[in-house]
């Protein structure tokens, strides 16, 4: 945590940040034009915040594009923010609304736990109620079944459904998504979610990367993730499970 309050405290950190809001997945070249100092200089902020958790990268041919990683800023909220501000505030005081062109969003986390643990937490339908707003999720976990996430409420409603694409136990995870909580997802069409698990010491690395959005495509789809895997840490840390402005929801 100390290493985020610290990236955080340079003014061009923060800007950099802001830049990956208002348009993620940016290259180092698109981010230089955006300061006056030397590509060096840029390259050395970014790799600070690189560091701290903040900032995703990933290669796309010859380019490297980077990705804002709010979940940290979540974890932040979570613990020094949200007993200050009132029950409904989602988000820290100077973020802009929403990103202009979602294509592909980029989440970042590390758990304390192993790599079985972690994969259980993700695929056990009990577990998955305890930090996904009360959803459980329902699959057989082989390639070309279904995933549905579903609500006890209503009678079980069905809050999102998509095809496994690939299963790999305690490593990788895709599948597509569809949600249908309300007409305004639905409408946005079929997107994607991977899940990766990369074991780093006593730890595990987790990253949840959500694409094939359309421009534009509703915050909704991928907003809620920073609270749904700062719940996923909590859990498997200490056992509690973790009260966010969205986890009330459904219920």
């Amino acid at each position: 945590m100390d290493e985020v309050f610290k990236a955080l405290a340079d003014p061009t950190r923060r800007q950099l940040l802001d830049e990956l809001f208002r348009q993620d997945g940016q290259s180092l070249s698109a981010l230089e034009q955006h300061f006056e100092m030397s590509r060096f200089g840029v390259a050395k902020h970014l790799k600070l915040l690189e560091e701290a958790g903040l900032v995703v990268t990933r290669r796309r041919g010859r380019e490297k594009l980077h990705f804002l990683n709010p979940v940290p800023i979540r974890l932040i909220h979570d613990r020094w923010v949200s007993k200050y501000a009132e029950p409904w505030a989602a988000t820290l005081s100077g973020l802009k609304s929403r990103l202009e062109t979602p294509m592909e969003k980029v989440f970042e986390i590390y758990i304390r736990t192993t790599p079985e643990r972690l994969w259980e937490a993700i695929t056990d339908g009990e577990t998955r109620a305890k930090y996904q707003f009360g959803a459980h999720v329902f699959s057989d976990w082989s390639v070309g079944s279904t995933v549905t996430l579903r609500h006890p409420a209503g009678g079980g409603l069905v809050l999102t459904e998509g095809e496994l694409l690939e299963v790999d136990p305690g490593r990788r995870l895709v599948h597509t998504m569809r949600a249908l909580w309300s007409d305004d997802v639905a409408a946005e069409g079929v997107s994607r979610v991977t899940w990766e698990i990369e074991q780093v010491q006593d730890s595990c690395r987790l990253t949840v990367t959500h694409d094939q959005l359309r421009d534009g495509a509703s915050e909704e789809l991928y907003g809620g993730w920073p609270m749904i895997l700062s719940g996923l840490k909590t859990w498997l840390e200490t056992g509690k499970t973790l009260t966010t402005p969205g986890s009330l929801m459904y219920a």
